[in-house]
């Protein structure tokens, strides 16, 4: 079976740190001020879904649609991109319906399992076995689980004044997210300095 605990280590690492659920939890709080829950279950399950998905069909995946790697990334760079504009300027672009609890669009994608993680599956095949990868995928996903479910705790400790001051912060994080999402995967060369 390949277990290998190095490569285990190695690749829940590199997915805690690209999945970035709690730099996530300032976006997750606002949608849960909106729509009352975020379904920590639903949420954590259509995301590992995805990473399943990816991590045992991957790009004939895409392919079938005839979409590569690069057009999902751009797609999923808008998403975060407009994300990141509702909770600088303070609108909702995103309509949540609170009947139905929190949606999985924007949380299980692009937030938790977004293009950049998603790449990420991709490149980590080419060097881990599956099931090392997999075992670490689980890992991460009982973590993602955890900080869904504990947005009430992070709620009260930071209070409003603090929620806001994160939600404006991290928009500005994830604009610039987005824009080099966007640029890396169009092949757009900035200037650097002047």
């Amino acid at each position: 079976m390949h277990l290998s605990l190095r490569e285990i280590l190695a690749s829940f690492m590199v997915l805690f740190a690209i999945i970035d659920i709690t730099g996530s939890i300032p976006i997750i709080l606002d949608i849960k001020s909106k729509t009352g829950t975020v379904e920590p279950e639903k949420n954590t399950f259509v995301s590992f879904g995805i990473f399943f998905a990816f991590l045992f069909i991957g790009s004939p995946l895409l392919g079938i649609f005839g979409i590569d790697v690069s057009s999902f990334a751009i797609a999923g760079s808008f998403i975060i991109f407009l994300i990141a504009m509702e909770m600088i300027l303070g609108i909702e672009l995103f309509k949540q319906d609170a009947s139905s609890g929190g949606s999985i669009v924007p949380i299980a994608f692009p937030l938790i399992a977004g293009a950049g993680s998603i790449t990420t599956i991709l490149s980590l095949k080419a060097e881990y076995f599956t099931i090392n990868i997999f075992i670490a995928l689980l890992l991460n996903m009982i973590i993602v689980y955890l900080v869904l479910r504990l947005t009430g705790v992070f709620q009260k400790f930071l209070g409003n004044a603090g929620l806001q001051l994160l939600k404006k912060v991290f928009g500005v994080i994830l604009l610039s997210i987005a824009i080099k999402l966007f640029i890396t995967n169009t092949g757009i060369i900035l200037p650097h300095g002047m």
